[in-house]
């Protein structure tokens, strides 16, 4: 019990800077909506490029907006030696990893939300009568991604460049998440919908999520300690 209340306060200290500053979020919708924009010009609405490649131009606005707000996740706690007062507090360094895990995935849920309500009007493409589906294979892609984010957040801030070091160590490691999100999405969107693929790749997210949840829980205390 101890150990979820600590979580929760890391959860809500996240969660209050980012309403004071709106720093993530700001920087995370700026760039999403700037690439939609893009590609919204280079691509014409129900065309048959926009379904074939819809699915991996979505993703790969989500995964790098996404690199945007992870840069931000230990960054601010660098500042004024914030860090070490968290690791000098009587609380589970673990705690500080789910913490900040859990915030970093709700913040990008709130940005995907708003980028693929954007994406849908722009492109006209059909996503509400499978925003079910869509929710689910969503939700378990950010997780993976949030979750080995924060580790290799944790990491590139303690080197001078941070913000090109996360996208190195990340983009490798997430590369199941991103093959198995576009084929779900694409198999999602496909006519007919493709549930057996789908649920394929869902399993595979699952998996990896399980693998990369706990891992960073049982690690956290080494990285930090570096």
């Amino acid at each position: 019990m101890k150990f979820w209340n600590q979580t929760a306060a890391i959860l809500m200290k996240d969660l209050l800077t980012e309403y004071r500053t709106k720093d993530v979020l700001t920087s995370m919708l700026l760039f999403g909506l700037l690439v939609i924009l893009m590609f919204n010009f280079a691509f014409e609405p129900d065309s048959e490029e926009i379904r074939k490649f819809g699915p991996g131009l979505l993703w790969m606005t989500f995964i790098f907006a996404g690199l945007l707000g992870m840069n931000r996740s230990f960054a601010g706690e660098k500042e004024n030696d914030a860090l070490e007062g968290l690791m000098l507090s009587p609380v589970k360094w673990s705690s500080i990893y789910l913490g900040k895990m859990l915030a970093n995935l709700l913040f990008l849920l709130l940005a995907q939300a708003i980028i693929l309500c954007l994406f849908s009007l722009l492109f006209n493409y059909g996503i509400w009568p499978r925003i079910g589906w869509m929710a689910a294979i969503t939700f378990l892609g950010t997780l993976g991604f949030a979750s080995v984010g924060t580790l290799l957040a944790a990491v590139s801030a303690n080197t001078r460049m941070s913000e090109v070091m996360l996208p190195v160590l990340l983009v490798p490691l997430v590369l199941p998440v991103i093959l198995s999100v576009v084929l779900a999405t694409a198999a999602n969107f496909a006519q007919p919908p493709e549930e057996r693929v789908m649920f394929f790749w869902m399993q595979v997210l699952a998996a990896y999520d399980i693998i990369f949840v706990t891992l960073p829980l049982m690690t956290f205390e080494y990285v930090l300690e570096k």
